[in-house]
């Protein structure tokens, strides 16, 4: 019996469901999701995909999920009631936080209320100091008082985080074992076991995060497990983290911090393994949906991360440089600028008489006026099937009609409005959601110093296809691929993610002062720590995969920088090369090195990853799906230059490895690719749509 592996992503307008078999054949199946309860829209989904292929459910072997019930959970402030217990004069850490905001000049920003109100911040008298030595025992029945209190002010989760625990988390696990033996059913998060680094706010915001959507997450991954089994899919669940690699549910559900970034993180993945394979070089990663436009930039084959998120800040920010109007998280995370520009991101008229396009989406419910669901604001996916880029009847193979006529009266008030026609409006649309994806693309590319012309683009997402040729054109991209099953990429790449547990410990020390015996015994207690995670995972020391890093800084910077460590025992002269490695890195990121200043270590890092039996990206990937065009032809508006093109619709099989020029419009079930005039278009041997500028 062919075996497949399950990859479930869910998105803002749709959730995206992929059944990979070992014989490199994908099925997919597009629903929109459930935002009541998106576990019914995934239940849903898999079991009508089940049936349409004629799969059984005993023969998945594998699920893994990118969700964004985290985000939306803070976005939407729809946590838990929680308190923070903390250190005796420390309970305002929250409100005080960090004096920056996105938009410099704006007097009316204010920064977001914290997620615990203050009379839910208990003080407890105890301290430690930042040597890990105890200065002030924990007052132990100020703690009993403090959980009865709790209790009674009907909290559902508890976060404990002490001054300088990371130095000496023993009074952080006192307290919660006294709040564990009083209250056992109530959720406790301690920032020792959670984060153990310094930076008092950046401690305390992830730990109250964490507890605040804690519940939150424990339901909801109950919950899709229950639903799962009562399909037949008895396999256990994995959750995509914000790094990039995937972890059991139950673990992701006790540290929901880590999984914040899952949805996005997971397109990034896909795309740096499937780049890999084809030797694409210097990428940039182009995501859009429904609701966001998401873009990364993997350089030498590997993905950058940044330590730190924010959260509920809103996605038109779109640069991880603007920071200030969301809540702190520390957990390392792929980094991913983001824009408020997706398919269903609504078109507006500004009070300059200028058309503005998003940050707020119509989402899946209702939805873009043409999918019929009482939407009635004009969106980009409204604008693009006025231009003739969509199918003019369906969506998704059909299971989505599409109501042309109310898109075109809602785009007709905005031109109405501005004084101009309906085509000039529509295009108009297209081309200021371009522009906000721009943003997202220069924040990863010329922004940091790099050369967008160097790069090829990777496409994916529902949207990605229709706008690429004309952003690459804006950057000066000489290459587009968009890969199998673009419109659930995300969901592929779940599927080639390997299992990993990160174990981080704060370790605060001057490099030319350390003890390389107290060192290398706290790395290798983080190594059993992931060794014994992964053989919990089924993973045997055979298949086990364990790396090791330091974050380094100067003495007295704020910005650290991870650099590798190559082995154990580290060495006096390990240490020599490792300064050596710093150096270069800091001259590379911040245009300077000091071998005058002093280096200080800030955490060890150990990440341990699960090596699959067989290769997680197969030799080739098809889809199942014989979906096929409507139409051969279809009128296409390609700006004044061009203006109306009766276009060539076609199937991605029509495609061969000869050059195809432009204009073209390659439909499939789950996304469509514009191929603009000046492009042209082939396919490779992996079954991807290879894009290539400067056609005849």
């Amino acid at each position: 019996m062919t075996r497949y592996r399950l990859g479930i992503d869910i998105g803002g307008t749709f959730t995206d469901i992929v059944l990979l078999g070992e014989d490199g054949v994908v099925h997919t199946k597009k629903i929109l999701s459930t935002p009541d309860d998106y576990s019914r829209a995934i239940e849903e989904g898999t079991r009508a995909l089940l049936a349409e292929t004629d799969i059984a459910a005993d023969a998945i072997s594998e699920v893994s999920h990118g969700t964004t019930v985290a985000t939306n959970a803070i976005i939407e402030r729809k946590g838990v009631r929680v308190a923070l217990v903390t250190t005796q004069g420390f309970r305002d850490v929250l409100e005080i936080a960090r004096y920056r905001a996105p938009q410099l000049y704006d007097v009316f920003f204010r920064k977001p209320e914290p997620l615990v109100e203050r009379r839910l911040r208990f003080q407890v008298p105890e301290r430690m100091a930042a040597s890990g030595e105890v200065v002030t025992p924990l007052d132990a029945e100020a703690v009993h008082a403090i959980a009865d209190q709790c209790v009674a002010e009907d909290v559902a989760a508890v976060a404990i985080c002490f001054i300088n625990a990371y130095a000496n988390g023993a009074h952080e696990e006192e307290a919660a074992a006294l709040f564990r033996a009083r209250h056992p059913d109530l959720p406790v998060t301690v920032s020792s076991e959670l984060v153990p680094q310094i930076q008092e706010y950046e401690r305390t915001s992830t730990t109250v995060v964490n507890a605040y959507i804690r519940p939150v997450i424990e339901r909801y991954a109950r919950k899709l497990e229950e639903r799962l089994k009562a399909i037949g899919i008895a396999v256990p669940l994995n959750i995509m983290q914000s790094n990039g690699g995937i972890l059991p549910a139950e673990l992701a559900a006790r540290k929901p911090i880590f999984i914040i970034e899952s949805g996005p993180a997971a397109g990034v993945v896909g795309a740096q393994r499937l780049g890999d394979r084809l030797g694409l070089g210097d990428t940039i990663v182009f995501d859009m949906g429904g609701t966001t436009a998401k873009a990364s930039i993997i350089v030498g084959g590997e993905y950058g991360t940044a330590p730190e998120t924010e959260v509920g800040g809103g996605a038109a920010l779109g640069h991880r440089m603007i920071r200030g109007g969301g809540y702190v998280v520390q957990a390392p995370t792929i980094d991913i600028a983001e824009v408020g520009a997706g398919g269903g991101s609504i078109a507006w008229v500004d009070a300059g008489g200028g058309i503005q396009v998003g940050p707020h989406s119509a989402g899946a419910v209702p939805g873009p006026v043409c999918y019929g669901q009482g939407g009635t604001e004009p969106t980009v996916t409204d604008a693009n099937l006025l231009l003739g880029y969509l199918n003019p009847d369906v969506l998704v193979g059909g299971d989505l009609t599409l109501d042309r006529q109310g898109a075109e009266q809602a785009v007709i008030e905005i031109g109405e409005a501005l004084g101009q026609s309906t085509t000039d409006t529509a295009y108009g649309i297209h081309l200021i959601a371009n522009a906000r994806m721009m943003r997202a693309l220069s924040a990863v590319s010329s922004e940091r110093g790099l050369d967008p012309a160097g790069f090829a683009a990777f496409a994916f997402g529902g949207n990605g296809g229709v706008h690429v040729c004309g952003l690459a054109d804006s950057l000066g991209l000489p290459e587009v691929v968009v890969p199998p099953a673009a419109g659930l990429f995300s969901a592929l790449g779940l599927i080639f993610a390997d299992v990993e547990h990160q174990c981080i410990r704060a370790y605060y020390q001057p490099v030319d002062m350390l003890d390389l015996n107290d060192l290398n015994a706290t790395f290798e207690t983080l190594q059993r720590e992931a060794t014994g995670l992964l053989s919990a995972d089924g993973y045997p020391s055979s298949r086990q995969d364990v790396t090791y890093s330091v974050d380094v800084k100067y003495i007295g910077q704020n910005a650290a920088l991870a650099v590798a460590v190559e082995r154990l025992p580290i060495s006096a002269d390990d240490l020599t090369a490792l300064s050596e490695v710093f150096s270069e890195a800091h001259d590379k990121t911040f245009g300077y090195r000091s071998d005058a200043e002093r280096l200080q270590l800030v955490s060890l890092k150990v990440v341990g990853r699960g090596v699959p039996d067989a290769p997680r990206l197969p030799d080739e990937v098809r889809v199942g799906s014989g979906y096929v065009p409507t139409m051969d032809n279809r009128r296409a508006y390609f700006g004044p230059e061009h203006g109306w093109i009766e276009t060539p619709v076609l199937r991605r099989a029509d495609l061969d490895d000869t050059r195809r020029p432009g204009p073209l419009i390659v439909e499939e079930y789950d996304t469509t690719t514009v191929v603009r005039p000046g492009w042209a278009a082939s396919r490779d041997s992996w079954n991807n749509i290879r894009l290539t500028s400067g056609a005849d």
